[in-house]
């Protein structure tokens, strides 16, 4: 079972970790020093519209007394109990366009590799309309890199149209 929850300062290490798993994000990301990370974080946390969430991995509800559990205490596929195995950004943006609607902008979209592809990708999604919808948003979007193929289809499964085209200039 996956508990989303926002994420706090110690959740970091797993974020970046997950951050890191795959090819794209081995070379974005760095290994080791924390420290921009977590000053990256509290800035986050003191917008006040920048939320880190975080997928949790918990133990199933124990069983009804006098049934057979046989997997009671195991926190079965994925690893131990309390493991961060899944992480998204979600953005709240007022802006004028669209009548003034309020959007959610989602980043930084990470399920851990041993447990892709088991519908984790979608609850996270769904997770996150949740949330967008209950901030009084009207859009949610969100931009993927041009490579990953199989996370296009992803979203497009899950109703996300590519109706723009998004360009990057970094500024260091």
């Amino acid at each position: 079972m996956i508990f989303w929850r926002k994420a706090r300062a110690a959740d970091v290490p797993d974020v970046v970790a997950l951050l890191r798993d795959d090819e794209l994000g081995m070379g974005r990301e760095a290994a080791g020093d924390l420290t921009p990370y977590l000053a990256a974080f509290e800035a986050m946390q003191a917008e006040g519209t920048n939320h880190l969430i975080v997928g949790e991995l918990r133990l199933p509800p124990a069983a009804p007394p006098g049934t057979v559990d046989p997997g009671a205490g195991m926190p079965g596929p994925g690893g131990a109990a309390g493991r961060i195995v899944a992480t998204y950004q979600l953005t709240f943006i007022s802006g004028l366009s669209l009548r003034a609607s309020r959007r959610a902008q989602i980043e930084s979209v990470r399920v851990t590799a041993d447990l892709r592809g088991q519908g984790l990708g979608a609850k996270m999604m769904a997770d996150a309309e949740k949330r967008a919808r209950a901030a009084g948003c009207a859009l949610i979007q969100l931009t993927t890199n041009a490579g990953r193929g199989r996370a296009h289809e992803f979203y497009a499964r899950l109703g996300y149209a590519p109706s723009h085209i998004g360009f990057k200039k970094r500024l260091d």
